[in-house]
């Protein structure tokens, strides 16, 4: 049943931001950082924590989910670290995260054989 959750969950913000990048014209970049600013201010409200266990990886997952990491890294270093845990405390807690993307990515395109659009 978790996976169907996930599954049904993860789905609808897929397709919530479809409808808003159909319907506006905003550009895909900026409906990106609006998802990941608008996770880190659902993380720091207290609401990201209770929804995601809730969903599992259907909420941890999107991009929501990464705001929600890179405020939870934050807030660590900086009640670890003071001030300086403002600029360290992302990149720690994302660090894993946004590595994957990036062999995977890489992965990906030695497999596909990647074409520019036209």
């Amino acid at each position: 049943m978790d996976y169907v959750k996930a599954f049904l969950i993860g789905g609808l913000i897929c397709a919530l931001v479809q409808i808003l990048m159909e319907k506006t014209k905003m550009m895909p970049g900026r409906i990106m950082v609006l998802l990941v600013c608008t996770g880190a201010v659902l993380g720091a409200a207290g609401v990201y924590e209770p929804f995601q266990k809730y969903a599992g990886a259907g909420a941890s997952v999107p991009l929501l989910g990464f705001g929600n990491v890179l405020w939870k890294g934050v807030k660590e270093a900086v009640d670890a670290g003071g001030f300086l845990g403002i600029f360290q405390g992302g990149f720690k807690a994302s660090a894993v995260g946004i590595s994957a993307a990036l062999v995977f990515g890489y992965l990906a395109s030695l497999i596909f054989q990647p074409k520019m659009k036209k």
